[in-house]
């Protein structure tokens, strides 16, 4: 008997606060070895009137309203690098089912250095580059999105900014 396919897809932002040390990266722990960056899945959203269907919401709204729940960070403390988007792929069972899971992740700066985690996370970390490469290791499509991240931030010739979304999507 064939398992049954099913298809997800959440995002998330990797936040990052400069320092004297380089770069530090947001980290968000989940008990035993994992770490992840804040994340979560689009949700239905209703349209107006009754009869309409439900839409799921953007990816990039979504990345903003679960990093919001899940490290108080308002999307006024973000500025978002405008274009870079990533990606993360892979599949997992459910039961009897196969899962196939689609992360896409934004990049944002912060200069807020307190996080209130929510009641799913156990802590966080502020992270060098090589510690949270290290940290993310036995998880090698967030070691990937960490190093595309990186290595946007420590180009010398700095991409523009968004600061407000409502003023332009960070994907264009």
């Amino acid at each position: 008997m064939t398992p049954n396919i099913h298809r997800e897809i959440s995002a998330g932002i990797v936040v990052y606060r400069r320092t004297r040390e380089g770069p530090k990266f947001l980290l968000l722990y989940h008990g035993g070895r994992y770490w992840n960056f804040p994340k979560g899945h689009l949700e239905l959203i209703k349209a107006e009137g009754e009869d309409s269907p439900e839409v799921r919401e953007s990816s990039f709204k979504a990345a903003v309203r679960e990093t919001c729940e899940e490290t108080g960070l308002q999307q006024k403390d973000l500025v978002f690098r405008r274009g870079f988007r990533a990606y993360e792929r892979y599949t997992f069972f459910k039961g009897k089912n196969r899962v196939v899971k689609i992360v896409i992740f934004y990049l944002a700066e912060t200069k807020e250095r307190q996080i209130k985690i929510s009641e799913e996370h156990e802590g966080f970390g502020w992270f060098r580059y090589r510690d949270a490469r290290h940290i993310l290791s036995p998880y090698r499509e967030n070691e990937a999105v960490l190093r595309r991240a990186y290595n946007i931030i420590s180009l010398k010739r700095r991409a523009p900014t968004v600061t407000s979304p409502a003023q332009e999507s960070p994907t264009s």
